[in-house]
């Protein structure tokens, strides 16, 4: 194991658990995030929040919106906006191929995890989602009740 590789330990995965329910994911993709330096500080330490976040395009470029990451604690007066909105890169395709999905009725895209990569960089999992109706998440419901059954009998 190399010095580098010691020093960015893959450990920061935070994951948006209330996307899973909510969406029927249909396709993912890994965009790298604009972010200023004290939130990089803030994501390396865990404090992160994607429950409300969503993604949209504007002149052709898309955005994260609604993520949360907490002020870096030892920074001075120069830290960063709580929930701004981040600049998200992807391939000139990806991101043709997603507005023109975008533009469907009822997808969406929705942040389901933020992690670190071998080299240091923040990354963002994004998914074109189609949200659940009533009975797909009674579905999910039960499908999770059953296994923890499953497991819980398991143990025994």
């Amino acid at each position: 194991m190399s010095k580098d590789s010691k020093r960015f330990s893959n450990t920061i995965q935070i994951k948006n658990r209330k996307a899973r329910f909510e969406y029927e994911f249909l396709d993912k993709y890994i965009a790298g995030l604009v972010l200023k330096g004290t939130e990089i500080k803030s994501i390396r330490e865990g404090k992160v929040n994607l429950t409300d976040g969503y993604c949209y395009f504007r002149k052709g470029e898309l955005y994260a919106k609604g993520i949360h990451i907490s002020p870096y604690e030892n920074s001075s007066f120069y830290s960063h906006e709580e929930a701004r909105e981040r600049k998200l890169l992807l391939k000139k395709q990806e991101l043709k191929k997603l507005e023109a999905k975008i533009a469907e009725k009822g997808l969406t895209l929705v942040p389901i995890r933020l992690f670190i990569n071998d080299r240091g960089f923040a990354k963002l999992e994004i998914a074109l989602g189609k949200g659940k109706k009533i009975f797909d998440k009674r579905d999910s419901i039960k499908e999770r009740d059953t296994k923890r059954e499953l497991d819980r009998l398991r143990l025994q």
